[in-house]
Formats: C-alpha cells, structure tokens, sequence
C-alpha cells in the first residue's frame, strides 16, 4: 500500500446501506424504474436505463421500501445472479431497488463516492467480489460479507483528484455514447420516412394498390425471405476462442474476441437462442457463434444498412414464443410479409447511412482508446505510478 493510505472496511466509509432485499414489491405498468441486476452491466458507470423491464407506482414509492431509495451518487451492487458484484454510480434519476441489489451511501467526510466507484470497478477488487460468491443454485454474495471488504484510499483530496481523471475519461466516452444513438436515430428516422411513409427522393406520389394497400409505383409485396437469407453462426466455445481483434458475437451482441472472423463485416446478426431476435450490428469482421443467425442479402444491393432497420421492424420475439421450440424459426420469420421497395431507393438510403455509420464506427474507436486508456490509468493511479500531480496534463 502507498504511504499515506488507510485501509477502511466498506462498512466504515458508508453513511448508508439502501437495502430492501427480502422480497419483490408490488410492480406497475408505469411510474419509478425498478433497477434490478440485469441494469448493473459493469462496463457503464450507470444504470443501464434501456433493461428497464419494471415499474413501481407512486405510492409503492413512497411506502413499501423501508430502507429508502438510492440518490445521486450512491453506488449500486449486484448481490445475486450472472451479474454478481458489478457495481454503477446513480445519476439523478428516481429509481427503486429491492432484490438482489444493495444501494451503498458513502460518507463524504471519509471518502470520495466516484473515487470508491472506481476501486470497487478495478480488476483486482471485482475479482475478489467475486470470490465471495456463497450460493449453489446461482451466484451470491452475503452482504455482510461485501461490508467487510477491505479497500485502500488516499487523503480526500487525492481521491477527488484521481476521481477527475478517471470521470472526465467517462465523460467524453458517454458523449461518443450519446452522439453514436442519436446519429442512429437520424438514420431510422430517414428509413422511415423513405420506406413506412414513402416520402423519399424522386417520389413521384404515384401509387397502386397492393395486398398492403397502397404503395409507391415500381414497388412489390413481398416476403422477409425474398430479401434476406437467416445463415447459422457457427459453434465457438468460450475455451477454444483465442483473444484477437474480432468481435464473437452472440444472441444478445459482442460476448469476447477470437483470432479468427467467420464473416465479413460489416453486417448484421440476430438472435436464435437466448435473447430471441435481438439485432446487432457489428462493423467490422465478426464471429457469429451456433445461438445467432447473421444475415445475407438476397436483394443484390451494396450494403445491409436497408436490411438492418428492415429487420428491427420486426416482431421476432413474437415469432419465437409462437414456435413449439423456444427460439427463432427461421421460415417463419422468412413469412413476414412486407413491402419492397426499388432496388435504387434501397441504394440511395444505403449511400446516406453508410455515411453515418462510418461516424458510429469512428466513435465507438475513441470510445475504446479512451476505455483502454482509463483501464490502464487506474492501477497505475492506485499504486502511484502515475501521480495525482499530473491530473492536468492527463486531461
């Protein structure tokens, strides 16, 4: 340990412990997001909003949770499940925990909540979380187990100081992070007004009827399977994959890298099994494993840019619970019915978002950079290899 750290059990640094485990509460269609496990993915310093599944009602809100609610800057542990000691910061949003999650509350005279959050995230001390696993059916940490913890921490202003580097790294990757989702919702926004509302280039507003009704002239009705072909990914297990530059790809998206691609990229791949018709875009070449389909165009234009907002149209989830084996059936999904349009509309949308994907792609590289840059930092911040002292230049 460096000169001038304390060593604190998590228990000693806390003001707070937001714990409403014991059972579920009464849920609702609508009203605060319930944060369970599934929302505490590791690689985000927050609650990954776009899991949220459940609701709570206000007055369950304001009655049913006897230890309270977290708030901005408390940190969030997953105590049960695959997702066993990952941890985030809270924003300011309301949300409610109850099982399997433990809010903790930092007392700020002893430490820096942003700076706990990044030794609770190192590698070192989420290995030993992990450790602590007791359960036999799943994985589960005891909380008072995860207070007895032992972590090192220097003076408060050190710990604001390394928390700022570390955070201003997070920052400019949320920022790529938002900008990538929002130039995807530019590109579906020009899908759907091209190919759902048939205002596109060159629309002439000459229409003829159709099974679907009324379509732009020179369109067909025609079916998935027309346009696409569901090609199997290919068996790769996790001990047979040999860390390299390609993505292994699976039904819920990227699950590790291999030294090998399967398929050229860019392209698209959907989920089989698991997370049913789930629909991923990878840019580069990939390694789709045995639980995804990825996809082949039939169609013969340059480019899936077309084939990917097509498919995020479709209900497959609805298709998999539908069939007697759970998972997607490709010939049913090749039944879907829908509208095709010219082969040069397809193309024109294709030139405009393959534009904006290359500038997804572009920021999902600095985002990575700056992750291994930030990765990187931390064991050296810790052990003082990198001084505090140097924060400016970092930045």
């Amino acid at each position: 340990m460096r000169e001038g750290w304390v060593t604190y059990k998590i228990e000693n640094i806390l003001s707070k412990i937001i714990d409403n485990r014991g059972k579920n509460p009464p849920f609702s269609e609508v009203g605060y997001p319930y944060v369970d496990t599934t929302c505490i993915v590791g690689n985000n310093r927050f609650p990954d909003y776009s899991l949220i599944r459940k609701y709570i009602a206000e007055d369950t809100y304001n009655s049913w949770f006897r230890s309270g609610h977290p708030t901005k800057n408390d940190l969030l542990i997953a105590t049960v499940g695959a997702n066993i000691g990952k941890i985030c910061l809270m924003d300011e949003t309301k949300i409610c925990i109850a099982q399997n999650t433990v809010g903790l509350r930092i007392n700020p005279k002893i430490a820096d909540p942003i700076f706990v959050y990044y030794v609770l995230s190192s590698n070192g001390v989420q290995a030993h979380l992990k450790s602590l696993d007791v359960g036999s059916a799943q994985p589960s940490i005891k909380v008072p187990h995860l207070l007895n913890v032992n972590i090192d921490l220097p003076n408060l202003p050190s710990q604001t100081c390394i928390a700022t580097v570390l955070s201003t790294l997070d920052d400019k990757i949320e920022l790529n992070h938002q900008a990538n989702q929002t130039l995807e919702a530019i590109a579906q926004a020009i899908f759907k007004e091209w190919f759902v509302d048939f205002r596109f280039p060159g629309a002439t507003g000459e229409m003829q009827d159709s099974e679907m009704g009324q379509i732009p002239k020179g369109w067909r009705v025609g079916k998935l399977g027309d346009v696409c072909e569901f090609a199997y990914g290919k068996g790769l297990k996790s001990e047979n994959r040999i860390d390299g530059k390609y993505p292994v790809v699976g039904s819920n998206g990227i699950v590790g890298t291999h030294a090998e691609y399967f398929v050229d990229g860019p392209g698209i791949v959907i989920g089989r099994k698991g997370t049913i018709g789930e629909v991923t875009w990878i840019h580069q070449n990939f390694f789709p494993i045995d639980t995804t389909f990825y996809i082949k165009d039939l169609l013969g234009v340059k480019g899936l840019y077309f084939h990917y907002f097509l498919l995020k149209l479709q209900d497959f989830k609805k298709i998999g619970s539908d069939s007697a084996v759970p998972g997607l059936n490709r010939n049913q999904a090749y039944d879907n019915i829908l509208n095709i349009p010219t082969k040069n509309s397809i193309e024109g949308f294709n030139n405009i978002a393959r534009a904006i994907f290359e500038n997804i792609q572009n920021n999902e590289q600095q985002s990575a950079t700056l992750t291994a840059i930030r990765d990187a930092l931390l064991p050296k911040l810790m052990n003082g290899e990198v001084s505090v002292e140097t924060k400016e230049a970092l930045l």
